[in-house]
């Protein structure tokens, strides 16, 4: 057992898990802004937990933010009844955070590097990583580039390609322009996602999907994966199940858990999910 696994064994002793249902776990405290890259664009952080606690930064999916991905879900409470101390981001393009329409300002690295300046900023010297979708593949980038500082992570749903490669650009981007109507079934239900979710920016999410595809690094390598635990998890009913399994094989530490019954859009709030990936970061 890791230093971070006996600092949440000994947390979840004293007390941790005792955390009432009045706490204010499904809600979102107020955010704490961070300013990242070399337009010192303002990234969106939430923090849950005392200081001392073994870190576990959270990093959710495309349309999505810290609240619909990790607080309404549930995962938030039960990190924190583990033992462990939680810290989000909405991502750059997200939530409370800056929303550039620029494709460059969505480079794979820039994102990654946006997770390491938050971990700066809270004096943070060693985490675990949960991402889901383009968090998880933000993760797979985290991983490497800051292994020294990730010891483990959770990379749910996470696609063995490009990140939202099945989405028509020319289709939203006609809608955002002039209302034209998006008839290709796949980017009706990134259209739905994103109008879902309050405040969010479709001129922006926009922006995201031409971003991952000119970053030029956006497909996962298996030659070069993560050489931390990695845990692989994605829904039984998503079209993208084989390539996260692939991933998981070709991880040296890697294991994959299919989520049953769950598609890619509400693996999130599975109950089968949450608890098998704090299973695992309470190993380490």
């Amino acid at each position: 057992m890791t230093a971070s696994a006996e600092q949440a064994s000994a947390a979840r002793e004293n007390g941790a898990v005792s955390i009432p249902a009045s706490s204010g776990l499904t809600e979102l405290p107020e955010p704490r802004f961070v300013l990242v890259g070399e337009d010192g664009h303002r990234i969106a952080t939430y923090s849950w937990g005392e200081d001392d606690l073994p870190t576990v930064v959270v990093v959710h999916g495309f349309a999505s933010n810290t609240k619909d991905n990790w607080v309404s879900t549930g995962w938030v409470r039960d990190l924190q009844r583990a033992g462990f101390r939680v810290l989000g981001l909405d991502q750059r393009g997200h939530g409370a955070s800056d929303k550039p329409h620029r494709a460059a300002d969505y480079d794979l690295h820039q994102l990654a590097s946006d997770v390491e300046a938050v971990l700066d900023t809270y004096l943070v010297d060693t985490a675990m990583y949960v991402g889901y979708s383009l968090g998880a593949r933000v993760g797979w980038e985290v991983l490497q580039d800051f292994s020294a500082r990730i010891t483990r992570g959770v990379l749910g749903g996470v696609p063995d390609g490009i990140p939202l490669a099945r989405l028509d650009i020319d289709q939203v981007r006609a809608l955002v322009e002039n209302g034209t109507e998006v008839t290709d079934p796949v980017t009706q239900n990134y259209v739905r996602l994103t109008e879902r979710v309050p405040g969010n920016d479709l001129r922006a999410l926009l922006a995201i999907a031409g971003g991952m595809r000119a970053s030029g690094t956006v497909d996962p390598d298996p030659a070069n994966a993560p050489e931390q635990p990695v845990l692989f998890a994605t829904g039984s009913r998503d079209a993208i199940i084989e390539g996260s399994k692939a991933l998981a094989a070709a991880t040296p530490q890697g294991r994959f858990v299919e989520i049953p019954d769950r598609h890619h859009f509400n693996a999130p709030g599975s109950r089968v999910f949450r608890q098998t990936a704090i299973e695992f970061l309470t190993e380490g």
